[in-house]
C-alpha cells in the first residue's frame, strides 16, 4: 500500500514537473514554435557558456597575435608601413566576406559544429603563419593571404553565437550568454597584450603564433569529444518553413521599421566601438606621453569584461521580473550610447585635463559599451529567431564595412585637425543617431513568421 502511494505520489511530482518546464516554454513561445525548439537544459546551457567563453578569448588572442608581432616582424623582414597595413588589413576584408554565409549555415546545421569546424581551420592557419613567413620573395603575399583567410574563417564566429543563442536559449537568458561572450573578446585582447607580450620577448614572433594556435585546436578538439560526441557533420537543426535564407527574405524583413532600425544602431555602435579599439591607444600615447602604457591598455578592457557581464546579468533579471524585452532592450542600447557618449563628451572638456580623469571617463564609456550584448545584439534573435545568424552576419558585415571607413575618416580628422575632441564628438554623434533611431522605431516582437 504504501510503495503504491509512492509511485502514485512520484508520478505525480514528475508530471508536475513536466508541467512547470512546458509551462515555462510555452511563456516564452508560441505553441508551435515550442515543439520545434532544440533548447538546452539550464545546466548544459551553463557548461556551453563557460565553454564558448573560452572560445571568444582564443579567437581574440589568436587575431591579437600578428599586430602584437607586427612591429618585430615588419623589422625582421624589412617591411614597410604600406606592408604592415597591407598584411595587416587583410583580416578585416577577409572577415566581411562570410558573416551572412555563417550564419545561413549555422542556421541550417547547427552553430556549433560551425564553430568548431571553423576555429579548427583558423587554428591551424595560425600555426602555419611563422612557416609562411619565410617563403622568400612571396612572404609578404603569404602573410596578408593568411591574413585574409584568417578574417574569412573567423568571420563566421559571431552569426553562429547569435544562431546559437536563438535556437537553444530562453528569450529571458539570451542577455547574459551574448554579454558574457562579449566579455571574452576583451579577455582575449588582455591576454594577448599581456602575456603575449611577454612570450614575444623571451621566446621570439614564432612561439606567440604557435601557443595561441595550438590552444585553439585543442579547444576545438575538446569541445568535438565532449560537448559534440565527435559528430561535425552537418546535422539538421528543425526550423520551420521560414527559415529558408534569400535575399528577397532579407529585404522582406528589411521593410520592417524594427529590423531596419536594428541594423541601422548596430552599424553605429559597430563602427564606434572599432574607432575607439583602433585610436585609443594612439590618444593616450600622443596626449599623456609620460602616462604607464600598460594602465591605459588594460585599465579600460579590464572594466569592459566587467560591465558586460554585469549588464547581461541586469537584463536577464529585469526580464524576469515581468518588465518588458523592448523596454529593458531600449534601457541597455539607451546605456551603451546615451550614457557613454556622455562621457565621451567629458573628455573633451578642458576642465578635465589631467591623465587620470580621461582614464576615468574613457573606461566607464568603454565599459558602458559593452551593454549593446543586451541591446540590439541580442535583438535580432527578439525579431527573426529562425534566421537570426544569417540577418546577424548582414548586421555584422554592415558594421564591419562602415567601422573601416569611421576609423579611417577619424585618422584623417586627427592628421588635418590635430584635434581628438572632433574624434570624441563625432563618436558621439553617430552614436547619438543610432541610439534615437532604435528608441522610435526598436521592439522585441518576432516578425519573421509571415516572411
Amino acid at each position: 500500500m504504501a510503495d503504491e502511494y509512492m509511485k502514485r505520489d512520484g508520478w505525480k511530482h514528475y508530471n508536475s514537473s513536466l508541467q512547470k518546464h512546458k509551462t515555462r516554454i510555452e511563456r516564452e513561445y508560441s505553441p508551435a514554435q515550442a515543439g520545434i525548439q532544440n533548447l538546452w537544459p539550464r545546466q548544459l546551457a551553463q557548461r556551453w557558456t563557460l565553454v564558448l567563453f573560452v572560445g571568444t578569448c582564443l579567437l581574440y588572442c589568436a587575431r591579437m597575435a600578428m599586430p602584437i608581432s607586427a612591429v618585430t616582424m615588419a623589422a625582421t623582414f624589412q617591411w614597410s608601413k604600406i606592408d604592415s597595413g597591407l598584411v595587416l588589413g587583410g583580416f578585416f576584408w577577409g572577415y566581411c566576406f562570410t558573416q551572412i554565409l555563417g550564419g545561413h549555415v549555422s542556421d541550417k546545421v547547427g552553430g556549433e559544429r560551425v564553430l568548431v569546424v571553423s576555429t579548427a581551420l583558423w587554428a591551424m592557419i595560425t600555426i602555419a603563419t611563422p612557416l609562411l613567413a619565410h617563403f622568400g620573395s612571396h612572404a609578404l603575399f603569404l602573410m596578408a593571404l593568411s591574413r585574409f583567410l584568417m578574417g574569412v574563417l573567423q568571420g563566421v564566429f559571431f552569426p553562429s553565437l547569435a544562431s546559437i543563442c536563438s535556437q537553444r536559449v530562453l528569450e529571458g537568458e539570451r542577455g547574459f550568454l551574448m554579454s558574457t561572450m562579449h566579455s571574452g573578446c576583451y579577455m582575449g585582447t588582455l591576454v594577448a597584450g599581456g602575456m603575449g607580450s611577454v612570450i614575444l620577448d623571451l621566446y621570439g614572433w614564432q612561439s606567440l603564433f604557435y601557443s595561441f594556435g595550438v590552444l585553439s585546436v585543442l579547444w576545438a578538439l575538446f569541445v568535438w569529444m565532449f560537448f559534440l560526441k565527435g559528430e561535425v557533420t552537418p546535422k539538421q537543426v528543425k526550423t520551420n518553413n521560414s527559415s529558408q535564407w534569400t535575399w528577397l527574405r532579407l529585404l522582406a524583413l528589411l521593410k520592417n521599421p524594427p529590423v531596419w532600425a536594428m541594423v541601422f544602431t548596430h552599424m553605429c555602435i559597430s563602427c564606434t566601438s572599432n574607432t575607439l579599439l583602433s585610436w585609443l591607444p594612439t590618444y593616450f600615447k600622443e596626449s599623456f606621453p609620460h602616462a604607464t602604457s600598460w594602465v591605459y591598455n588594460v585599465v579600460p578592457w579590464f572594466s569592459a569584461i566587467v560591465s558586460a557581464i554585469t549588464g547581461g546579468y541586469v537584463s536577464d533579471f529585469l526580464i524576469s521580473r515581468g518588465y518588458g524585452i523592448s523596454s529593458v532592450r531600449k534601457l541597455m542600447q539607451f546605456l551603451s550610447m546615451g550614457v557613454s557618449s556622455m562621457f565621451l563628451m567629458l573628455v573633451c572638456e578642458k576642465t578635465f585635463t589631467s591623465f587620470t580623469s580621461a582614464l576615468f571617463f574613457i573606461s566607464v564609456a568603454v565599459g558602458l559599451t559593452t551593454f549593446t550584448s543586451c541591446g540590439v545584439s541580442v535583438n535580432v534573435q527578439d525579431l527573426t529567431p529562425s534566421c537570426a545568424g544569417a540577418l546577424y552576419g548582414f548586421m555584422n558585415m554592415m558594421g564591419a564595412f562602415m567601422g573601416l571607413l569611421m576609423v579611417a575618416l577619424c585618422g584623417y580628422l586627427i592628421e588635418v585637425y590635430q584635434s581628438w575632441a572632433l574624434v570624441f564628438r563625432l563618436i558621439a554623434l553617430v552614436n547619438s543617431t543610432g541610439l534615437g533611431i532604435f528608441l522610435l522605431f526598436g521592439d522585441a516582437q518576432r516578425v519573421d513568421v509571415d516572411c
